[in-house]
């Protein structure tokens, strides 16, 4: 027999069942209706439902079939008119038989005594704190004790058999032999290493991109936004599930799971309300960061920041998971930022505040993206299956304080235990001096220009004053004042000549001499470049330069050739002037 799809709605007074029976004859259309129970077949269908609330038949029931769709639908009256039928949407609890509900591990429910157990446990008061007892470090048979993980602590055993798979899911070695105190010591150890200083401090001070996915508003900021406005106009506690709309490949996956019932202590149901607390926020962290868009790297973020599934943790404080995630997500994914941890505890509330819906909605995500991934799957079979099926289950008051106390609880830097308060605040002081130096920097920058204005202002006086004195030069018949000026660049011009053999006959320049060459060297070029020479003086210089050369072959007497080219020259032009 084929399980149809189907879906179910209500209004004050109707409870409206939508099934869904292609290709289906009419005439053979079969319906029982009595209180709770419902069943309903034609072949090949078989649907048989557990209502949340009692519905009878007196005349006003109606039924219906669109051939053409493939649609049967049955409105049935309540037998209460204004009661609230709770969990329509939790398609695999409707799907449970009524008297036949077996847990895992074979141990039957018998009705009265399951029932009264339920009725304890949502009377208890939850404090949220797990009673701790110490560790004590057993040497006889270690290797055979087997420590358990999973949903509810409730497996064991598994990663004996499947290591070499799960060596790429979870970070902690051999589980089965590692007990929880020492997984913590191991994973906090890890976190230690692996946390980076530098890769903080550039995402807290270049959030550029961090600060454009935090701008990002998942589907249910919207629906807390309406749940809070109707319940402020009314003043009423609403029901939660209907701000929460399911798509048909999620109500299809709530088909596909198979029924069941988990028989957990009080301890074991801790373990999984704060396993759960967990696991949204790192799922909250991977919406954000996507943008809602799933990737190769979705199912990493999730299993990587949880401590529950990388590393099988088992907390014991609603504080203890909100550090653990702190510290994972400032140590392994691409964004390290504490704004991403604070939007993420913020947006896990909302989820617990929409009730067991919105918590069912976003495990049947996860639940995708890990199906969707090879090994992640594993932790499907691990955690994420049982819990879509048991929040099902889950009373909405439980939620409801769950969510009390998460937002009673605080999370600063300072527990994080990184000493983050302290490398920000010396980050700061380096950054202010930084930008003391870039200051003084553009400061000297801005005074440059007045300063080479003044020293264009003195280029330009001396280039006037040489231009004069060039004048003058070329003017030697007018002025008998202008000897002076053609006698020093006579002496460059000799020194020049002089030079040009003595470093081809020497191979070097000593001490202050080459100094006095280079200088000279310069001026020489200047002097015979601007300078129109006579004639004659001309000959008389080619003249001296040979005598020069030849002075040039005793480098010992180099002193004293100088001064008598020297004197030579000043001769020469005397003679001239006469």
């Amino acid at each position: 027999m084929i399980t149809p799809a189907f879906e179910l709605t209500q209004d004050p007074d109707f409870l409206t069942i939508i099934i869904k029976v292609p290709y289906a004859r009419p005439s053979e259309f079969d319906v029982y209706v009595e209180g709770e129970d419902f069943k309903f077949h034609v072949k090949p269908y078989f649907l048989r439902l557990t209502l949340p609330g009692r519905v009878v038949e007196d005349g006003r029931e109606k039924a219906s079939y669109n051939t053409d769709k493939g649609i049967f639908t049955l409105r049935l009256p309540k037998e209460i008119p204004g009661q609230y039928f709770e969990g329509l949407d939790m398609l695999t609890s409707l799907l449970a038989p009524k008297k036949l509900r077996t847990a895992k591990h074979l141990v039957e429910e018998i009705g009265a005594s399951a029932e009264l157990s339920e009725e304890e446990e949502e009377e208890e008061e939850f404090d949220w704190e797990i009673e701790q007892t110490p560790y004590k470090a057993s040497t006889e048979n270690t290797l055979l004790v087997q420590y358990c993980y999973g949903f509810g602590n409730m497996r064991s055993g598994v990663f004996q058999r499947l290591q070499d798979e799960f060596s790429d899911v979870v970070d902690i070695k051999h589980p089965d032999q590692t007990p929880v105190d020492e997984r913590r010591k191991k994973r906090l150890a890890a976190e230690a290493a692996k946390f980076d200083s530098d890769h903080y401090l550039a995402d807290l001070f270049e959030d550029e991109a961090i600060q454009h996915v935090l701008k990002y508003k998942p589907w249910w900021v919207d629906a807390h936004k309406k749940m809070t406005a109707l319940q402020g106009e009314s003043h009423q506690e609403h029901n939660t599930d209907k701000f929460v709309v399911f798509s048909e490949e999620e109500r299809e996956q709530l088909r596909r799971f198979t029924n069941k019932s988990y028989l957990l202590d009080k301890r074991s149901r801790y373990l999984v309300y704060l396993g759960l607390i967990d696991i949204l926020l790192a799922y909250c962290y991977e919406v954000y960061v996507n943008e809602g868009e799933k990737n190769v790297e979705s199912a990493w973020n999730v299993r990587k920041l949880s401590a529950t599934l990388c590393w099988l943790e088992s907390f014991t404080s609603v504080h203890d998971v909100l550090v653990s995630f702190g510290r994972r997500v400032l140590c392994y994914p691409l964004y390290r930022h504490f704004g991403l941890v604070t939007r993420a505890f913020n947006d896990t509330v909302m989820i617990l505040q929409l009730g067991k819906a919105a918590v069912l909605k976003c495990l049947l995500d996860v639940h995708q993206i890990f199906k969707e991934n090879d090994p992640a799957y594993l932790l499907n079979d691990l955690f994420i299956t049982d819990y879509c099926i048991w929040i099902q289950k889950v009373k909405s008051k439980k939620l409801a304080m769950l969510s009390e106390s998460l937002q009673k609880t605080t999370l600063t830097k300072s527990h994080i235990g990184f000493e983050l308060e302290e490398l920000e605040a010396a980050a700061i002081l380096v950054q202010e001096e930084e930008n003391a130096l870039k200051a003084a920097g553009t400061v000297s920058k801005q005074q440059l220009p007045s300063s080479e204005w003044e020293t264009s202002d003195s280029e330009e006086s001396s280039s006037t004053s040489s231009s004069e004195t060039e004048g003058s030069d070329s003017e030697e018949q007018e002025s008998s004042t202008s000897g002076d000026g053609k006698i020093n660049s006579l002496q460059g011009t000799l020194q020049e000549e002089r030079t040009a053999p003595l470093i081809d006959c020497n191979g070097l320049r000593q001490g202050t001499d080459t100094s006095m060459f280079e200088v000279s060297d310069e001026k020489s070029k200047v002097s015979l470049q601007s300078t129109s020479l006579p004639g004659k003086l001309i000959g008389e210089l080619e003249k001296q330069m040979h005598t020069a050369i030849r002075l040039s072959e005793q480098p010992e007497g180099l002193a004293n050739a100088g001064c008598i080219l020297q004197e030579q020259g000043e001769n020469c032009v005397s003679e001239r002037d006469t």
